[in-house]
């Protein structure tokens, strides 16, 4: 599995031939603009930061869109959506958290999450998580610090931080004591890479 960084929120996560995109943003977003083919488009939130799914679909690929709460299965790949709050944006607005199952790993995506408080259902079905996107950035998402404290209880192998600034990073990486971990181009993981790993931080550049 191969996982890419685009900024905000944005993931490719690649294995053969299959692609899954993550929170892409449109064409009337602010951050800029990303475009490659994908086989899956996951939208935690309708905003225009999140929503671009015009972005994922090139030549003849036509992406199979997850934009809500509720269970899901293509090509294999098993995906979870559950309801949560954000004031992304302004005003309280409904956030998807994903599960996502893919290669034998247990993906967390929690796109806009405002709020330490999860879902009951979330709580239950989110265990043995192997890579946790995290939000860190404050300013309608959870910020460093307690973003930080529900990493730690969801107990994931991995952290990939995303939605952040310079000093947001800068304030995240000193409260987990991680000030020395180096971003990297893109991770390329497997499950067996993960055995033995609590919460290590992976910081990707976009």
């Amino acid at each position: 599995m191969v996982i890419s960084y685009f900024g905000g929120e944005c993931f490719k996560i690649s294995q053969g031939d299959l692609t899954l995109a993550f929170n892409l943003p449109s064409k009337n977003s602010k951050q800029k603009s990303v475009k490659f083919g994908s086989d899956i488009v996951l939208v935690s939130q309708d905003h225009e930061d999140f929503n671009g799914i015009e972005s994922a679909s090139f030549g003849e690929r036509a992406p199979f869109v997850i934009k809500g709460p509720g269970e899901y299965e293509v090509k294999e790949v098993a995906v979870r959506g559950f309801g949560s709050e954000t004031n992304y944006g302004g005003g309280a607005h409904i956030n998807t958290i994903y599960g996502v199952a893919f290669e034998g790993m247990n993906l967390c995506f929690l796109g806009s999450l405002g709020t330490t408080e999860l879902p009951a259902s979330a709580k239950q079905e989110l265990d043995n998580i192997d890579i946790l996107f995290l939000p860190i950035g404050g300013e309608g998402v959870l910020d460093y610090s307690a973003a930080y404290k529900l990493a730690v209880q969801l107990e994931p192998k991995a952290i990939i931080p995303m939605h952040y600034d310079a000093g947001a990073l800068k304030s995240f990486l000193k409260e987990a004591g991680a000030e020395k971990v180096e971003p990297i181009e893109k991770l390329t993981v497997k499950k067996k890479d993960l055995e033995g790993k609590e919460a290590e931080i992976v910081v990707l550049s976009a």
